[in-house]
């Protein structure tokens, strides 16, 4: 079966990467793609959001399967653009995606359905938001309603912060059409993690759990970025957690999805706070997790191919996972300057020498090839995984291929994992 992935970022190169190993597909497409998924597939130079042009493309080449990395598409319907077309894809529709693409909606679905989340409120004018914020003595957490690229979200321990933070969505704009609306919730105390699992509209298949390292800096300081590094398993999950996850959060959204008329096909991916009450929703993401595939999907011995079109059929439940004991670890290597102003054609050296490493494999994010050279193309440039029979020993492998790539302005944090370690 030929495939067509959709996407240009570390997510989709390990996507790509596994699909590849599977024995059913034939020709892979990535459109993008980037200069690491052209070693898996053949890249088509069609933008993630040209819905037209990718279905015409999907058909004129019988494409059998198309898998969707992104969220802006997903929130813009291009699944459904392909099943009206015939063409089988993987991922929520544009009804379903809203669980994501617009924290509003999520919040109100969270509500009706029983499910532990932060209190929080819905504001559509700026005024409001500061007089909510302004009578309130603790710490506050104010995001944008809509998709901002993992960088929408401000936890601010003086609501006189919060204040700055909702004038900056709602009046400078800086995250557009995104900021429209704010929500502002109390702040969760505790371990976040990330829980991914495979929906079919009435299956849910439990993938193995990740945490993501959010902040630009060490000890969780700084800027939240897309995402700078993440490792799986979680300690923190446990078997017994993990059942009241499914139980009290998993099972409650994809059956309130299906009352609110938005089956949920897909992968998803619930944002949690392990607090000292139980676990809470943070946030619904309605694809797979960057940077948290990447480990996850070096732990997958299944054939992805197989479960994306379980998934596609109502078939999830014939499925089986099997998973490699051994724990990974991403270290995000990311442009100087990132997530703010960053500057791209760095040439970047090393990274035959790091897959050359046992059990390592550097999944490319933000790179694109030039005159035979491999460049810096965006804010997250590689995503360096490592699988090792402890987590410190994936750790200390991926963080030694890391030392093995240069480019000027390289940076990353140097506490990925951590957190599992000291338990």
């Amino acid at each position: 079966m030929d495939v067509l992935l959709i996407g240009s970022g570390g997510r989709e190169h390990s996507i790509a990467w596994k699909l590849a190993q599977s024995k059913n597909l034939g020709k892979l497409y990535i459109a993008p793609g980037n200069a690491g998924t052209a070693q898996c597939g053949e890249n088509v130079p069609i933008g993630a959001n040209d819905i037209e042009k990718l279905v015409d493309f999907a058909k004129q080449n019988d494409v059998g399967l198309v898998v969707v990395g992104p969220e802006d598409p997903l929130a813009a319907g291009i699944v459904d653009a392909f099943e009206a077309a015939g063409v089988k894809a993987f991922g929520p529709g544009a009804g379903a995606a809203q669980l994501e693409a617009d924290k509003a909606f999520a919040k109100q679905l969270m509500r009706s359905s029983a499910i532990s989340t932060a209190e929080g409120r819905i504001f559509e004018r700026f005024k409001d938001a500061k007089a909510y914020i302004a009578s309130r003595d603790e710490a506050v957490v104010v995001k944008a309603a809509g998709l901002a690229k993992g960088k929408g979200v401000y936890v601010c321990d003086d609501p006189a912060d919060g204040i700055l933070a909702a004038e900056k969505i709602m009046c400078d704009k800086i995250f557009g059409q995104a900021g429209e609306k704010i929500i502002v919730e109390d702040k969760l105390l505790g371990e976040e993690v990330s829980i991914l699992a495979f929906v079919d509209g009435r299956n849910i298949y439990l993938m193995e759990s990740s945490q993501d390292h959010k902040p630009i800096g060490d000890g969780d300081t700084g800027p939240n970025t897309g995402g700078m590094g993440a490792y799986s398993p979680a300690p923190v999950v446990t078997e017994p957690l993990m059942d009241k996850i499914t139980r009290e959060i998993l099972v409650p959204v994809v059956d309130g999805m299906n009352r609110n008329g938005t089956p949920y096909r897909g992968v998803m991916y619930a944002g949690l706070m392990i607090t000292g009450g139980g676990p809470r929703v943070l946030e619904f993401n309605v694809r797979f997790g960057d940077p948290e595939t990447q480990p996850i999907l070096m732990r997958l011995k299944s054939d992805l191919l197989e479960v994306c079109l379980a998934v596609c059929d109502g078939k999830l439940d014939q499925v089986t996972l099997e998973w490699d004991r051994r724990p990974a670890v991403c270290v995000v290597m990311a442009s100087g300057g990132y997530p703010g102003a960053y500057e791209k054609g760095k040439r970047i050296t090393g990274v035959e020498e790091a897959e050359q490493l046992k059990d390592v494999v550097v999944f490319h994010a933000g790179t694109r090839s030039q005159d035979g050279d491999l460049v810096t193309n965006g804010g997250r440039v590689l995503g360096v995984t490592a699988l090792g029979e402890q987590i410190a020993d994936a750790k200390a492998r991926a963080y030694k291929a890391v030392d093995k790539i240069k480019f000027e302005g390289a940076y990353c944090r140097g506490d990925i994992a951590d957190k599992a370690i000291r338990k």
